[in-house]
């Protein structure tokens, strides 16, 4: 009966607030043209085109990231100021006009700028947005909210990889680009119309007592001084530089194991769909038990996700290696969202989450360009995959502690 009252509670909230959590999926769903799953897919063309090995078109990608992450701690704090309306409309414009920037790049160089606008309006802006978003509208269920709206990135994982390798040798990796950037401003009138009714973020910010630990609300320069956010940068940097570089690399990957590329993304639904599910899953648990509890726990199984792929032969095997890295992938879509908000209050949760999402931005620059070197180094992709499983032990490690002592709410 518990559980039945459980799924009719939640059947109701997603009716009742299905306009903010649309709005929220379109802009997850959108961002997915500035994803590293989404550009890797390009990476073979891209580099025969321009004639890069995998080390340079790691650096052009970890540059135009980089850059992304310095401009993401800035334009960030725009989400405190504006409402998703307005700035969700630039933002998918400016989508937009990255992908048609890439569609038609001639040039070696350019090639970098190209990348900065993806990472920066999609990867970067788009998802700051929604998550921010959701984190400051919804509190007692911010954790389903979070789940729900980073659906919409699900669904673009689950189909574009599979549907746009097929139809690269049909219509050309620029004509694809096109196509993204018409969608892109397609999602525009679809923005405006979800939002039509929208919330104030400052209204909101002032009228809900969300407060973090010490019951209060903390700035951004307060939260960098504590302890505790730097115990858990390294959980942020992790995730984001190795899957990434995972998925970066994800054309040298299946060249190496002998597999064809299609025979690799056609795994991606189950990595989707297990991801949905452990994202769903962590939304409903920190609504139970809260952030804190989780945060220490949810990156160890893609330690045994990284040791399959590590010694994987056959292409059955990476099934099992996608379930445990999507294990922690669709946790990591929420958990961390819900944390800033958690520990730290809503009404600075802009400001604060954007250095985060730098961070993050930062990691994904930062696992492409040393992985390039290094498999340019002759250091293969397995071997790196062990470095990846020693990094997230000790980091969970660190959480654990850095909670333990520092997190008390």
């Amino acid at each position: 009966m518990a559980r039945q009252a459980d799924l009719t509670s939640d059947t109701g909230f997603v009716i009742r607030n299905a306009r903010w959590l649309s709005a929220g999926a379109l802009l997850t769903l959108l961002s997915c043209f500035g994803q590293t799953f989404f550009i890797s897919l390009f990476a073979g063309e891209i580099r025969a085109e321009f004639g890069l090995s995998h080390g340079e078109w790691g650096g052009i990608y970890s540059a135009g990231t980089m850059v992304s992450a310095v401009v993401m701690v800035w334009a960030g704090v725009l989400s405190d100021m504006f409402r998703v309306r307005a700035l969700g409309t630039m933002i998918l414009f400016g989508v937009a006009v990255a992908c048609l920037v890439m569609a038609g790049n001639q040039w070696f160089w350019g090639l970098v700028g190209s990348i900065f606008l993806l990472r920066f309006f999609g990867q970067g802006m788009a998802t700051h947005i929604a998550m921010v978003a959701m984190a400051r509208w919804f509190v007692a269920t911010r954790g389903r909210a979070l789940a729900i709206a980073t659906l919409g990135f699900s669904f673009g994982e689950a189909l574009l990889p599979v549907t746009f390798v097929a139809l690269m040798p049909i219509l050309g990796w620029r004509v694809l680009w096109v196509i993204c950037a018409g969608l892109a401003i397609l999602g525009i009138p679809i923005l405006m119309t979800l939002l039509k009714q929208e919330r104030s973020p400052r209204h909101q910010a002032t009228d809900q007592t969300a407060t973090g630990i010490e019951n209060r609300h903390w700035t951004r320069a307060q939260a960098l001084k504590h302890p505790l956010f730097w115990f858990i940068v390294p959980s942020i940097l992790g995730p984001s530089a190795c899957s990434t570089a995972f998925f970066f690399h994800q054309v040298h990957l299946a060249e190496i194991k002998g597999w064809t590329h299609l025979e690799f993304v056609a795994w991606f639904p189950v990595f989707t769909g297990v991801s949905v599910l452990s994202m769903v899953g962590a939304g409903w648990a920190l609504d139970k038990v809260g952030t804190h509890r989780l945060m220490p726990l949810f990156q160890l199984p893609v330690t045994i996700g990284y040791l399959i792929f590590a010694w994987a032969t056959e292409p059955t095997a990476v099934m099992f290696g996608f379930i445990f890295l999507a294990l922690t992938t669709g946790a990591n879509a929420t958990i961390p969202a819900a944390f800033w908000a958690e520990t730290y209050g809503t009404a600075h949760i802009g400001a604060i989450k954007s250095l985060a999402t730098a961070i993050m931005v930062l990691g994904t620059a930062i696992g492409p360009g040393i992985t390039g070197v290094l498999i340019d180094a002759g250091i293969s992709l397995e071997t790196q995959f062990i470095g990846f499983v020693a990094y997230f032990l000790v980091t969970s490690l660190g959480v654990a502690f850095g909670l333990k002592k520092y997190g008390r709410l």
